[in-house]
Order: C-alpha cells, then sequence, then structure tokens
C-alpha cells in the first residue's frame, strides 16, 4: 500500500542556531589554547589569579574544544543531514530548542566552575554533578528528538551517516551515567564511586570511549553525508561502510587501557586494550579509504574548492591520527610517549587536522544554503585553509620533537649508571624553543579560526529579509516494507542455495534488511558496546586478586582528604601524578613503583593526564 505524497518542510533555524554556536566557541576555546601554550613559555601570564592558572584553565581549553566546538558541530551536522536523510522535520521543534539553549547553559556552566577550580578532576569528565545531571537530561531530550524523527521518517532504509548517529548518541549515554556515578558532599562537591584500579578503568573506559564516540564516530556520520555531498559523488564502498561501522562500534570500546601501561592496572587489561587498539588501525584506515575514494572523478575540483580541500586534509589527517593512536597503544613505544608532549602532538593532530578542519569544511558547505546567499568570500576561506594547514603543521612537528626529546631525556643514563638528566628542569629548558614554535603554530590556526569566523558572520550578514521554507514532496511510510518475490531453487539445486547465500551475505543483503529496522539495529549497536565493556568491567571489579590488599594502606584523614581537594581544584593533575611506573628511570629518580593496593581509598584516583 502506498500512500500519497506530502509537503515536508525542514527545519533549518536550528541548524543555523548550531552552527554560528560552533564558530563562536571555536573562537574561545582556540584563543584559551593559544594563552595556555604561551603561559608554559611566559607564566606572568596567568597575572597573579588563581582562576587564570594553567591547572584551572586547561580543563576550561579542552571541554571548550570537545562540547562546545565539536559539539555544538556534531550537533548541527545531526539536524541538518538527518532531516534530508530521513525525509522529516525533527519530531519536536521544541525538544530541538530546548537542546540548544540546554547546551549552550551547559558550556557557560563549565565556562564558570572550571575556573573556580570546581572539578571532578577527571579527563574530559571534569564537570560536577548538577553539570553532569543537566547533560544527562539535554542528551536525553536529544536522543528523544532523534529516533522519534527515525520513526516518523519517510525513507525506508537509514544510510550510514543516521548509523552513526546512532552509534554515538546511545553509547555516549551509557559512557556519561557509568562514569559519572558519584556520592554527592555538597551542591557543587562529590567523590566518585569508585576507587584507585577500578577508578581509574572507569576513567579510561569512558576516556578512550568519548574521543570514539564524541569526536570520531559521529564526525565519520558527517563525512558520509557532507563529503559525497561537496564532491557531488557517491559513497565509494557501501560494503566498506558496513566494515567499516560495525568493526569500529566492536572494537573501539575494548581499547581504552592502552591509556594505562605500566600501571597499577592488571597486566591482562592492559594487554588487552593494547591488542584491540593495533586491530583499530585496519577499520580505521578502511573509513579513510573510503573518505578519499569517494572523490574518485572529483580530484580535479579540489584545487579550486576550499571545502573539498578542508575535507581532504581532515580525512588524512584522521587516517594518520589512526595510524598513530595504535602504534602509541603498543607498551614499547607507550613507555617513551607517556607523560611527554608527543602525545599534545598525537591529540592536536585529531583534535585540528580531523575535527576542526573537517568542521569548517561542514560549514562553509552550509552557509550558502542555511542563510540562503553566497557564501562572502571564497578567497578568505582559501586563505583559512592554509594558514590552518600551515598551523597545524608547525604545532604537531615542534610538539613531536619536544615529545621525543623528553622521553630520551627522561629515561637517559650516563656510563656510571646514573641519570644523566636527573633534575626535570633540564629537560624543559631543552624544549622551550619548542614551545614557542607550538604558539606560533596555535597563533595561525587561531587567525585561520577568527576569519572563518568573519566570513560566517559576514555571509550571515548578507542573508535574505525572511529565509524560503525548504521542502520536499514524500510519502509517509505505511506498515512493513514489501518483501520481494520469494525464492524458488529446487530441492536437488543445493549448491545452487548454497552460491545464492553467499551471495546475498556478501551483498550485505542481511544488513539491508536492519537498515529497514532502526529499533534491531540500535539494539544491536547496544549488544556490540555492551557486551565488550562488560568483558573487561566485571573482571576488573570481581576478581580480588586484581588489587591485593596492604595492611599498611589506611583511609585517609579528614586533613589528608582536604589536601587532595586542594590538589584537584588547583588542577595538579594536569600536570603532575601519583603514579611511579615500573620502569627503571622513573623508580630511580620516585623509589619504588606503585602496586594497586596502594589506591583503595583514592576517590577519585590521581595518576595524571595519561592521554
Amino acid at each position: 500500500m502506498q500512500a500519497s505524497a506530502t509537503t515536508v518542510s525542514f527545519d533549518d533555524g536550528i541548524v543555523r542556531k548550531f552552527a554560528l554556536a560552533t564558530a563562536f566557541w571555536g573562537a574561545v576555546a582556540m584563543t584559551a589554547g593559544l594563552w595556555l601554550a604561551l603561559m608554559l613559555v611566559v607564566p606572568s601570564l596567568n597575572l597573579g589569579l588563581p582562576e587564570l592558572t594553567f591547572g584551572r584553565l586547561r580543563p576550561l581549553h579542552t571541554n571548550a574544544a570537545i562540547f562546545a566546538f565539536a559539539g555544538n558541530a556534531v550537533f548541527a551536522a545531526v539536524y541538518y543531514s538527518s532531516q534530508r536523510l530521513l525525509k522529516a522535520r525533527m519530531w519536536s521543534d521544541r525538544l530541538s530548542r530546548f537542546h540548544f539553549w540546554g547546551w549552550q547553559a551547559i558550556i557557560v556552566a563549565a565556562a564558570i566552575t572550571l575556573p573556580l577550580g570546581i572539578t571532578q578532576s577527571k579527563e574530559y569528565a571534569e564537570l560536577e554533578w548538577p553539570i553532569d545531571v543537566a547533560i544527562a537530561v539535554v542528551w536525553i531530550a536529544f536522543a528523544i528528538n532523534f529516533f522519534g524523527t527515525i520513526a516518523k521518517r519517510r525513507e525506508r532504509h537509514i544510510y550510514v551517516a543516521i548509523w552513526f548517529y546512532i552509534a554515538t548518541i546511545v553509547t555516549v549515554a551509557i559512557l556519561h551515567v557509568f562514569n559519572n556515578l558519584v556520592v554527592p558532599s555538597g551542591l557543587f562537591k562529590s567523590y566518585p564511586l569508585y576507587a584507585g584500579v577500578q577508578d581509574a578503568f572507569m576513567q579510561w573506559w569512558y576516556g578512550h570511549n568519548a574521543v570514539a564516540f564524541f569526536l570520531t564516530t559521529p564526525f565519520l556520520g558527517l563525512m558520509y553525508y557532507f563529503l559525497p555531498k561537496a564532491a557531488n559523488r557517491p559513497v565509494f564502498s557501501y560494503r566498506l561502510s558496513i566494515l567499516h561501522f560495525w568493526s569500529l562500534v566492536f572494537i573501539y570500546i575494548w581499547a581504552g587501557p592502552h591509556h594505562l601501561h605500566y600501571t597499577a592496572l592488571p597486566e591482562w587489561a592492559s594487554t588487552l586494550g593494547m591488542l584491540f587498539s593495533v586491530m583499530l588501525w585496519m577499520p580505521s584506515w578502511g573509513g579513510m579509504i573510503n573518505g578519499l575514494l569517494t572523490l574518485r572523478g572529483a580530484w580535479h575540483k579540489v584545487p579550486q574548492d576550499p571545502v573539498l580541500k578542508f575535507f581532504v586534509v581532515g580525512i588524512t589527517f584522521y587516517g594518520m591520527s589512526t595510524f598513530e593512536g595504535p602504534m602509541l597503544s603498543i607498551k614499547s613505544v607507550n613507555a617513551l610517549s607517556h607523560y611527554t608532549d608527543w602525545t599534545i602532538a598525537h591529540v592536536h593532530s585529531g583534535a585540528l587536522g580531523w575535527n576542526a578542519f573537517m568542521t569548517f569544511g561542514m560549514l562553509y558547505w552550509l552557509a550558502p544554503r542555511i542563510f540562503q546567499t553566497q557564501l562572502w568570500s571564497k578567497r578568505l576561506a582559501e586563505v583559512h585553509f592554509w594558514i590552518g594547514s600551515l598551523g597545524i603543521l608547525l604545532y604537531i612537528v615542534s610538539m613531536y620533537v619536544a615529545g621525543v626529546t623528553q622521553g630520551l631525556m627522561w629515561r637517559a643514563f650516563d656510563e656510571t649508571g646514573r641519570l644523566a638528566y636527573p633534575d626535570f628542569i633540564e629537560t624543559v629548558v631543552r624544549i622551550l624553543p619548542m614551545y614557542w614554535v607550538r604558539a606560533l603554530g596555535g597563533a595561525m590556526f587561531l587567525v585561520g579560526v577568527f576569519l572563518g569566523l568573519f566570513n560566517l558572520i559576514q555571509t550571515w550578514r548578507s542573508r535574505p529579509k525572511s529565509y524560503a521554507e525548504q521542502t520536499i514532496e514524500a510519502a509517509p511510510l505505511v506498515g512493513p516494507a514489501e518483501p520481494g518475490p520469494p525464492l524458488v531453487i529446487p530441492r536437488h539445486a543445493t549448491m545452487a542455495h548454497l552460491a545464492y547465500r553467499i551471495r546475498h551475505f556478501a551483498a550485505a543483503g542481511w544488513h539491508r534488511a536492519w537498515e529497514r529496522k532502526p529499533l534491531v539495529f540500535t539494539v544491536w549497536v547496544v549488544v556490540a558496546v555492551s557486551v565488550a565493556s562488560l568483558f573487561e568491567i566485571l573482571p576488573t571489579f570481581l576478581i580480588r586478586s586484581n588489587v591485593p590488599t596492604i595492611s599498611s594502606v589506611e583511609p585517609y584523614t579528614p586533613l589528608e582528604v582536604l589536601g587532595r581537594d586542594i590538589y584537584i581544584a588547583e588542577g595538579c593533575y594536569n600536570c603532575h601524578s601519583q603514579m611511579v611506573r615500573p620502569i627503571r628511570a622513573e623508580t630511580e629518580r620516585y623509589g619504588e613503583y606503585s602496586k594497586p593496593g596502594e589506591f583503595v581509598y583514592d576517590h577519585p584516583f590521581q595518576w595524571g593526564c595519561l592521554l
């Protein structure tokens, strides 16, 4: 039964809001980043104010970059592409507006509380419990709106970008809830439910997968929608996108323990994290190849189109980051890179090269369509691309040099068997020139961000007095999809039947059936994520031998708890660690290596920023 087509109007107003918020918060986040980079070489830039110290501002920078800049970009992409792909207006305009203003309120709350020292001290999860509750409420509203739109869609099959959005929404909800289980001790103070080894494990189960499912999967959805649109070419391989998606969903969730190599985490968990991290290289590069080969037949457009330039470089950085990430998860490499600026280079090649450049490409493609006017200056977009690219290169190359220098100096011994550089300041002096180069690269990137912001504002200013409503004609779905004609195969034709089944599987016919059943599809995503998580989490908590008891370890006194609270509030954890790894250079410098039983009363753990 076929229903008659009706007019569907899209809500592009919400896309405009998120797009402008993306550009604004991007400028704020990058400005904070440059300020911090300069503060490392000119400490007086904190102006003697505790609210402007590195320890308090660094979480502000990361939260602004991830949740304000990248987060708003993700929501702009989801709201624009989902309506077109599902041929349906968002389920509730009211929920869309609640989502937008609620998210901006959360960002402002973070911008106020973090400089005041109100923090949980967990990477990417620093915000205190009232804000965490607000995040959960806003995220649930977003999820209801998104899945409600899927329910009323007018397109039977859900496209690959929607798969990645589904994975993002359900997995981020799981991660956020279970990592932020705390015991409140006041309006702006809480202590984690977990302690020591378990707290560290849960944090990096969350921290690694926040990168996976907030900074990777939604941007892959963005890539699968906006790149084909910009290039006017179909996605290179449907089957490769299936392999890419399910491999990432299943494998990514296992890899978190690689952030805790050589710590008090059980060896089996660390090794398992390394194993799955190395496995991630293959599906990640499958996605990169699928993206770049989508441009087949359209490469001649790249030199003339700044949007495609941003996308090509962004996808290339995705490939670089997803090669380097598995490499850094190998224990022998991690022993050198851990705690060094090599990690900073790796993080920023992904954040600036992949997330930021994909965002800029999307914004430049969206601007003429959502503001219904021409981009104010294509040439300015070109300048933005080139100055941003050069800024990234200066940034990451300087940090690679600084990081390798740090790692080699920290573990160097002289001919007498003593530490060659026992004083930490010796390393700092050696890498200061690289910090200046990093600041220069960051400044260039920031100039590009402001050029992009100016270009978007000028485009917005040239908008028409009233926007024309964007509509399509589409018939609502009525009942289940009509099945195809039954396959009739004679009983004796066993091989023919087997060949058909193999061909059906290879052609991903089974997956097309799932794509027509979003609820089934979502359940399988939840199963994949949950099984992988529980396989690591349950043994960590239930096997007592993972954390042997040390009789001399006693609960903290009230004064010691107060001291830990001050340590956390001042952001000391951003630069310092209470973990001594079983590496000769560290035991020579700091004494006996740390044992799991030492941390049973640590709520939260304080092993440093273990990226």
